[in-house]
């Protein structure tokens, strides 16, 4: 068992105004992060064993962000709000089922 339960890596890049490629910091990243992880530790599922929550810098699918990804299954998502950050909270980290319509393709030409 790997030391946390879920891992989740939210894209937190913040590009220079006018760059070629968008950011996903320009989705609001950062606070539906913080969001994520107030909603995570207010259920009690932070921590070891639990879930962690994290920043992370470019994971490199800017024009399908705002993006996150779950571990230890490597599900990548995009999200608008919290409506779908809570689907992705109660339906995959919690019961373990990937919500379908949020899911990015694994296939990176895809």
């Amino acid at each position: 068992m790997s030391y946390y339960r879920k891992h989740l890596f939210f894209c937190t890049n913040q590009r220079e105004p006018g760059a070629d490629r968008p950011s996903c910091q320009q989705c609001g990243a950062a606070e539906m992060r913080g969001w994520l992880k107030a909603r995570v530790k207010a259920l009690d599922l932070a921590g070891p064993g639990g879930v962690r929550i994290n920043t992370a810098g470019c994971l490199d699918r800017c024009e399908l962000g705002p993006v996150l990804v779950v571990y230890p299954e490597g599900v990548w998502y995009t999200y608008i709000d919290e409506q779908d950050l809570e689907e992705i909270l109660q339906s995959h980290v919690i019961e373990g089922r990937p919500v379908e319509r949020l899911r990015l393709p694994d296939d990176p030409g895809a």
